[in-house]
């Protein structure tokens, strides 16, 4: 897949305009789905925050993901897609152009992309385009550190390793999410990693990654 990786979504003109290479086309001629199942795997989210992903609303929470202005948006939950059968939901993500998958716990997302058997269809989307929020973004990476698992059945850190990199989310917007404690995140990880913030994603595509910036990044290993 060609990915999109953010701590915040599509934030400024740059990622916007990264986003807008990976599509191949503008944004109100694409067709998105959205899947929220993250947020189920993490305490601080529920139906409020899942509905106000789904709506755009209140902006700006979601107005940076599923307020972009695509041509369509659909609802793509993991959870439910083992009891309807792949026959139904793999021609719905085939279609589509972009997955904007959201935040909340990525290890809990990780399960749910293996169970459902999403996981397993990746390899054979070359043509759509990724766009990760936060966990959304993490799920991608090896590991996200022992500092971000909030779901209690997780039985590690390990996420899907799609990305040879790991991603510290939300530098600096929240008192946990300092730069001191990004560098004690990055010692635990000892692998490649990045710390970004709101403002930066990074992009990946054809073997090739790119940072995408107008905000703090640090690359740590």
């Amino acid at each position: 897949m060609k990915l999109l990786l953010t701590s915040g979504g599509v934030t400024n003109p740059s990622i916007h305009s990264a986003l807008v290479q990976l599509l191949g086309k503008p944004v109100a001629d694409s067709h998105a789905l959205c899947i929220p199942t993250a947020q189920w795997g993490h305490q601080m989210c529920g139906p409020a925050t899942v509905r106000g992903l789904i709506a755009a609303q209140p902006a700006p929470d979601w107005q940076y993901l599923t307020g972009l202005g695509w041509a369509s948006l659909g609802v793509l939950e993991l959870t439910a897609l083992p009891t309807i059968g792949a026959e139904r939901w793999v021609p719905w993500v085939r279609e589509a152009d972009v997955l904007l998958v959201d935040g909340g716990d990525a290890t809990y997302l990780c399960h749910w992309m293996r169970e459902s058997g999403l996981a397993d269809l990746l390899p054979s989307l070359p043509d759509t385009v990724w766009v990760g929020v936060s966990a959304g973004s993490m799920v991608m990476t090896p590991r996200i550190g022992d500092y971000f698992v909030e779901w209690p059945s997780a039985p590690d850190d390990r996420t899907l390793g799609v990305v040879d990199f790991s991603i510290f989310p939300h530098l600096n917007a929240f008192p946990t999410n300092t730069p001191a404690d990004a560098e004690r995140w990055a010692a635990d990880i000892g692998a490649p990693a990045y710390a970004i913030d709101e403002q930066t994603a990074i992009k990946v595509a054809d073997g090739s990654v790119e940072v995408i910036s107008e905000g703090q990044w640090t690359k740590f290993g």
